[in-house]
């Protein structure tokens, strides 16, 4: 992130020295792969009529694909919309089938999923997307405790620490929280042996991982829901604990926490999903019944 940083401030500065206008440094971004397409970057965000009444699963060289009305789906590169797995197939077309008269994008977790992980905009590879999910690390919401007020601090270790303990036990590695804002000691070798734990899964479902760190900012807690050791609502429930805490001293705006609270749900929920249907092999076998 930093490089991409450097390298952006970087073309500005130039720009800014030759008095590049706004269509050329955007431009420039763009070549640079610095800054999205305009079209590509309202797509989840433009509101689009629906232009079709049924959706329908069809499979084709075993894979999955969906039809809106007669037409192919296709990703937003314009690629097939093709998944290994067909429930999660019925699933993607569920979010198709609860459109109103308008398509929010935005809101279709699953697609969004489907369609990052085919076209790979950024074009990561696995190894790219594991230092990207070990990242959060070090920022992870259940490692920084808190002791003002002390209450909190109670509530956390009652709360947090069985998790944690949890997670080093699990995994075999020594992630300790911290007090202050320093980041939590994260040795070389923990980092190692949990690098090796992603790398073992498959590039759908780090995207799933990811998408579902990204939701709690919470590495760990993430990980308990993939092994069920907690739920999705409960998951969520602990990476809210100090707003939950400061809410209930302070009061809430009630609209706004609340549709945070469904939103993220909504993304930690989608993100098990993809990374379930994507690490299960489902097969069928016809049973032969006889007269």
């Amino acid at each position: 992130l930093d490089s991409l940083l450097q390298e952006m401030f970087g073309i500005l500065r130039n720009a800014v020295s030759t008095q590049c206008s706004r269509g050329c440094v955007r431009q420039l971004l763009q070549q640079q792969k610095l800054l999205l397409p305009q079209s590509q970057h309202q797509l989840h965000t433009v509101k689009k009529k629906r232009f079709y009444k049924n959706v329908s699963v069809v499979q084709n060289n075993g894979k999955f694909e969906l039809n809106l009305d007669h037409r192919k789906l296709k990703t937003p590169s314009g690629s097939t919309f093709q998944v290994n797995n067909e429930a999660l197939a019925h699933l993607v077309a569920n979010e198709w089938l609860a459109q109103g008269d308008e398509i929010v994008l935005s809101q279709m977790h699953l697609t969004g999923l489907c369609n990052t992980s085919i076209d790979n905009p950024g074009k990561a590879d696995s190894k790219a997307l594991v230092d990207a999910i070990l990242g959060f690390l070090n920022t992870d919401t259940v490692l920084f405790y808190s002791d003002e007020p002390p209450s909190l601090l109670e509530i956390q270790q009652q709360n947090w620490s069985p998790i944690i303990n949890w997670f080093n036990d699990r995994y075999g590695v020594k992630v300790e929280p911290t007090l202050d804002i320093s980041p939590p000691l994260v040795t070389d070798a923990d980092r190692q042996v949990l690098e090796k734990h992603l790398l073992s899964y498959n590039w759908d479902a780090l995207q799933g991982i990811s998408f579902g760190v990204d939701a709690i900012k919470s590495f760990i807690l993430s990980l308990a829901v993939i092994d069920r050791r907690l739920t999705v609502s409960e998951a969520v429930k602990l990476s809210r604990l100090e707003l939950e805490f400061q809410t209930e001293k302070w009061g809430s705006v009630e609209w706004a926490h609340d549709l945070e609270m469904h939103d993220t749900t909504s993304r930690l929920a989608a993100a098990n999903l993809f990374y379930y249907y994507n690490t299960v092999v489902n097969t069928k076998r016809e049973k032969n019944i006889q007269a």
